[in-house]
């Protein structure tokens, strides 16, 4: 007879073909399942997560996240020209660099303009667009997936060959975990991300889910999105999210919507970034970190033109980002947390996405 405590040892991830990339290479998807019936699946492929189905409060599983059931749908001209990064591993920096450049120990490093005058996200090939080493394994924690890129020295005008491993994990407590780690042989910056748009609804828009956000101040932007270097305190704005409000409640008042960064409470240690929920399914998200800033991006550039794994019309605000991170454009802003990585030392960040229900 079978001890009821034992829990059942976690499944190594199953693996199957993804499709070839328009250079005709063979693209590989894992998918991690728990006891629970959370599953989410992961190409090697820019190391995107491609779907997370997470049951509601009947215990019916749904998908939570956008994203396409084949590699072609992340490679179409459609997909390319919108740049959304649905779901990707971003590098080798998240989020905005200031007129494509940087000065680091004296030189001055040109990256690619990707974002008007600005670079986004690793430049025109970052590492949403590369193929990663994967293997998939299991831990005590459950099934995984350990992704790993060099990023040569020059790459999109970045100094130093970066090695960087990500592992995701799924765990037996309904989380997928993400462990960041990263070395360099060259002083580099190093600002490493995921990108995933979230639904818990299933429905077309997210407007009604309720946010809460662990940040008494933002950083403020200009025009093109780059910090202006002042951290304003949210109290009495459209962005004070340390009580719960739904993401639609407040948006009108955000000039294009929110696709800013809030600046976390806590800085050491896993902390608190931001909890979700969708009265609708009742599914709740906790989001926890180790690092001290959030982008909240509310699928503002969406518009209609990209239809999902399921035919469904990805429209306006057909999903949020919760992306953790440093801060954007830190390499020009000293008051800034340093996203500069030195030879000798090993960047270490993890972020953890806990899903449930509320009746």
């Amino acid at each position: 007879m079978t001890d009821s405590t034992h829990t059942a040892a976690p499944v190594t991830p199953a693996v199957t073909s993804f499709g070839k990339t328009t250079d005709g290479t063979e693209v590989q998807l894992y998918t991690l399942t728990n006891a629970h019936g959370l599953q989410v699946s992961i190409t090697n492929y820019g190391g995107t997560i491609t779907s997370l189905l997470v049951p509601d409060k009947a215990g019916k599983p749904g998908e939570v996240v956008l994203g396409f059931n084949s590699v072609s749908g992340y490679q179409s001209p459609e997909f390319l020209k919108a740049g959304p990064y649905f779901g990707a591993l971003i590098g080798r920096y998240g989020n905005r660099i200031a007129e494509g450049r940087f000065t680091l120990d004296g030189k001055e490093y040109t990256l690619a303009k990707n974002n008007g005058e600005n670079t986004l996200h690793g430049g025109k090939k970052g590492f949403d667009k590369v193929l990663w080493q994967a293997e998939p394994g299991t831990s005590a924690e459950g099934p995984t997936l350990k992704l790993t890129y060099l990023s040569k020295d020059g790459e999109e005008g970045y100094p130093g060959n970066l090695t960087v491993t990500v592992v995701y994990t799924l765990t037996a407590d309904d989380a997928l975990e993400i462990d960041y780690s990263a070395t360099t042989d060259k002083a580099t910056p190093v600002n490493l991300t995921n990108h995933a748009y979230f639904n818990l609804s299933g429905s077309k828009d997210v407007l009604g889910h309720e946010v809460t956000i662990a940040a008494d101040r933002y950083t403020v932007v200009d025009a093109g999105l780059i910090p202006t270097g002042e951290l304003r305190p949210v109290k009495g704005t459209p962005f004070d999210f340390t009580t719960p409000h739904a993401i639609g409640e407040r948006i009108a008042q955000v000039p294009g919507g929110y696709d800013h960064n809030w600046v976390l409470n806590q800085t050491t240690g896993l902390h608190a970034a931001a909890t979700v929920y969708e009265p609708t399914t009742g599914r709740t998200m906790e989001v926890t970190t180790t690092e001290p800033g959030l982008q909240f991006y509310t699928g503002n550039f969406l518009d209609g033109t990209l239809k999902g794994a399921n035919g469904q019309t990805y429209g306006k605000h057909a999903g949020f980002c919760l992306e953790t991170q440093h801060f954007p454009d830190s390499p020009n802003q000293p008051k800034f947390p340093s996203t500069i990585l030195q030879p000798g030392q090993s960047l270490h960040s993890t972020t953890i996405y806990k899903f449930g229900v509320r009746q």
